[in-house]
């Protein structure tokens, strides 16, 4: 991912938990976007994807879940980087993470300028995205290949899953624009086509996006295994024109 120049460091969001802040060099922010990444941390990929949406104009903050643990914690993609990661991610608790949450969009809304705030993230972000709007008002949700949100599977999922709460997020999410490949490994196409029958039943507004023949972690082009490229420029285009039209003022 080519590197952008803004103006990035990190910041205390208060009462605990520390953030990874980028912001556009020239002008004032147009919107903020609060962004959670795949169970690796706030590492380089993801520091990247938030100087990249800084370079479209936007306020990005990434918080550290981690911190109560290993702050700053940001990991590799090798199999010592994927263990910790999964420690890391099993540890957390939804109280927590919501009030991490809460602190960021709390920030995020001081760095908007006038626009509006958006929650993005990818795969347990993707997750932590959802489970946000179940609670917090966003004008924009965007679930990259977010897993367990409607079945479960990890204690973030306990004891109800997200979507199982999909009148909340009705209530608070402006629009959830979703992305999967069909491929998924961690959720499946049938889990998949239920979450969206639960959330049209709740009668909120979203868009489910499923690409064929790609697999979990496409966007991420750090690691080759999993990346494809035509599904990340697709979802990344789709991602921005949701932000202009929904965020930016």
């Amino acid at each position: 991912m080519t590197e952008v120049a803004v103006e990035a460091r990190w910041i205390a969001l208060g009462g605990g938990p520390e953030g990874y802040l980028a912001l556009p060099r020239k002008g004032a922010a147009r919107g903020a976007v609060v962004v959670a990444g795949e169970f690796f941390g706030v590492n380089r990929h993801l520091r990247l994807v938030c100087n990249r949406l800084a370079g479209e104009g936007y306020a990005v903050l990434a918080p550290d879940f981690y911190w109560r643990d290993t702050p700053r914690a940001g990991f590799g993609y090798d199999e010592e980087g994927r263990t910790e990661g999964r420690r890391l991610m099993t540890g957390l608790r939804r109280d927590e993470v919501l009030a991490d949450l809460t602190a960021a969009r709390r920030v995020a809304v001081e760095c908007a300028g006038t626009g509006g705030v958006a929650v993005l993230g990818f795969s347990l972000g993707g997750h932590i995205a959802v489970l946000g709007a179940t609670e917090l008002p966003f004008d924009l949700v965007v679930s990259y290949y977010g897993g367990w949100l409607l079945d479960g599977g990890i204690p973030l999922a306990e004891p109800v899953a997200p979507v199982a709460l999909a009148d909340r997020i009705a209530g608070r999410a402006g629009f959830l624009l979703g992305f999967l490949g069909a491929d998924d490994s961690v959720m499946p196409p049938r889990e998949w086509h239920r979450v969206g029958e639960r959330l049209a039943a709740a009668g909120a507004a979203f868009e489910q996006v499923t690409y064929e023949g790609v697999g979990h972690g496409f966007f991420n082009d750090e690691r080759p295994d999993t990346h494809h490229e035509k599904a990340a420029a697709d979802s990344w285009h789709r991602t921005l024109d949701e932000l202009a039209a929904r965020v930016a003022r």
